[in-house]
């Protein structure tokens, strides 16, 4: 796949293609070649991306990792289409890069790359999003698991988490069969028991909690913060000028300045074997 077929697929904002087409231009990738193919491999992403940063040294916004990691996902679609995994998977997985750009606009007021510490994980084909849902191969208390993440841009209905975790079920068993799992687990501040008292009963964020079964808690997380109210930097911000644009943000406001932070909990959903 060629460069200028990725950005259309994943719709990438015309203004980072621009900088992005400019950078190809001056960036001699020859030095970079091995982090590249490394960063599409689950066991040497991540050194391969810390690599990669120090070896490009100078980066305004982001935008020289930025063009590699998208140098290093046309080399994932070849994987991908050697398993024959659906081109939608794909699609949809590396569409996480446009989302956190409009993400990084969205908290900082200008478009760059905040997100390349997390999306090796994508490109190393270690993270599939298959419909609303975003699901990693890991472990837990010494036992493959897959855990379960949250886009910001998930359909959280009933309906559409269950189709998420059906058609889930079925990838795995078809492209990854040797994988065995029996537990799916999520830490997320979606999670926090605190929500119930802010949220109705019909909310899906609360549906949503109520497949887990909560293991942990964290009441001071702040990472909520950033997802929630979208602030630039959660270890600076001043709660009093939080916005309140919707019933969840005023009530989490009231909530926080009165000295309670929502925080976060980690859920596990057993699978029967």
């Amino acid at each position: 796949m060629e460069l200028n077929e990725l950005y259309r697929l994943l719709d990438l904002q015309p203004e980072m293609v621009e900088q992005l087409e400019h950078i190809g231009t001056e960036l001699d990738l020859t030095q970079a070649a091995p982090y590249l193919e490394q960063l599409t491999k689950r066991q040497t992403a991540a050194q391969a991306y810390n690599d990669l940063k120090a070896f490009l040294q100078e980066d305004e916004g982001n935008m020289k990792m930025l063009y590699c990691q998208l140098q290093s996902m046309c080399l994932t679609y070849e994987k991908y289409m050697e398993q024959n995994i659906p081109v939608e998977v794909f699609t949809d997985t590396m569409k996480c890069y446009t989302r956190f750009i409009n993400e990084c606009q969205k908290k900082n007021g200008r478009m760059f790359f905040d997100r390349g510490w997390w999306t090796f994980h994508q490109l190393s084909m270690e993270i599939f999003r298959i419909g609303a849902l975003e699901y990693q191969f890991g472990e837990y208390e010494g036992k493959n698991v897959l855990y379960v993440h949250i886009p910001s841009d998930a359909d959280m209905t009933p309906v559409s988490v269950d189709r998420s975790f059906e058609e889930a079920k079925k990838f795995f068993k078809t492209y990854y069969s040797d994988y065995v799992y029996d537990r799916y687990v999520c830490e997320s501040w979606l999670l926090s028991p605190v929500l119930e008292a802010l949220l109705p009963e019909t909310s899906h964020i609360l549906s949503f909690q109520k497949r887990f079964t909560i293991v942990k808690e964290n009441r001071e997380g702040k990472e909520f913060l950033e997802w929630l109210f979208q602030v630039p930097d959660i270890t600076m911000t001043d709660y009093a000028s939080l916005p309140e644009n919707t019933g969840l943000q005023r009530r989490a406001k009231e909530l926080i300045l009165a000295g309670t932070m929502i925080g976060e909990a980690w859920g596990v959903i057993d699978i029967p074997m």
